[in-house]
């Protein structure tokens, strides 16, 4: 197995992130159906665009010559400690505010991780990674605001004397 870059490993991470987003959105939309049909259409967008930074990512790691499998074998180890960490949020008592709450975790990490992906790339200089980072930061940024949004979307509607679940 091929020896990781920092740089390289940021990448697997951010990949990684992106598969774990698909999943995390899709439970949340499962909890979110019956709450309020705009809030799972952003889920829906988020979904979308994790499926497409999954792509865009994978294309981008099969330029690391000789290093794609280690860069997808690290995004595919983020991938499973992101479900895991789901899985123990996450339960079968959670509601669409539980799930939103949780995104908004989730793509908090996501934004960090891309921020420290541009940075370690200010040194490394690398084109086509400065491409992705700046295609997929402001959408990561969007994400974390709509998930934030839902969130408190959704503790508005709650009755914050009732007691809780």
């Amino acid at each position: 197995m091929a020896e990781l870059t920092n740089l390289e490993t940021k990448l697997g991470e951010v990949i990684g992130l992106a598969m774990a987003g698909q999943a995390a959105t899709k439970k949340v939309i499962g909890l979110a159906k019956e709450d309020d049909p705009s809030l799972v259409n952003a889920l829906q967008r988020i979904h979308d665009e994790a499926v497409e930074t999954e792509e865009r990512g994978t294309r981008l790691a099969e330029t690391f010559e000789g290093k794609k499998t280690a860069i997808l074998d690290e995004a595919r180890t983020v991938k499973a400690k992101g479900a895991e960490m789901m899985k123990t949020y996450l339960d079968a008592e959670s509601d669409a505010l539980d799930g939103f709450e949780f995104l908004t975790m989730a793509e908090a990490g996501e934004v960090g991780h891309w921020q420290v992906l541009r940075t370690l790339n200010e040194s490394a200089r690398h084109p086509q990674l400065r491409a992705l980072i700046e295609w997929a930061l402001p959408i990561q940024e969007r994400h974390l605001q709509e998930a934030l949004k839902g969130s408190t979307k959704l503790a508005a509607e709650e009755d914050p004397n009732a007691p809780s679940a």
